[in-house]
């Protein structure tokens, strides 16, 4: 019992942070939000994405917007939001899932009111994917404070 306990305390206070990213469909907002996020933080935080209703794919403007950026979203697909992926996260940032999100004390939540791209083209979606960039860097800089990058 004490090893799964030691194992659980050091899983649980390592120096990586982990975001989850929610809204409806997991096809737009939260898609992009988790693939700049794990670009600009160079894979120094563990990421998630997950929508309450996932979409049968990810939406292709989004994926276009994004590509205009040199990430490639093209191989993502929309995910189920679980108990466990908010419970395995220490930040849970909600993109319009209303009520759908579970809520577990102790977590920060943050809700990122951005507008759908859903049904928009790729003109629409640019300033949407600006917006998130610009709401991930300061993410960023509030997970990795300059203190601890090497």
């Amino acid at each position: 019992m004490t090893a799964e306990t030691t194992a659980t305390t050091s899983a649980e206070t390592t120096d990586k942070p982990s975001v989850l990213f929610v809204c409806v469909h997991n096809a737009g907002r939260s898609q992009m939000a988790a693939a700049y996020l794990d670009h600009l933080s160079g894979g120094r935080i563990e990421v998630r994405s997950a929508g309450s209703a996932p979409a049968d794919a990810v939406n292709p403007a989004a994926v276009a917007a994004m590509a205009e950026e040199g990430i490639d979203m093209s191989a993502q697909t929309p995910k189920i939001l679980t108990d466990e992926a908010v419970q395995d996260s220490d930040v849970v940032i909600t993109m319009g899932c209303g009520d759908a999100c579970p809520f577990y004390p102790g977590k920060r939540y943050e809700d990122w009111a951005l507008e759908d791209p859903a049904g928009k083209g790729v003109e629409a979606v640019r300033p949407i994917r600006d917006e998130i960039r610009s709401r991930i860097q300061q993410l960023i800089s509030e997970l990795l404070p300059t203190e601890n990058e090497k």
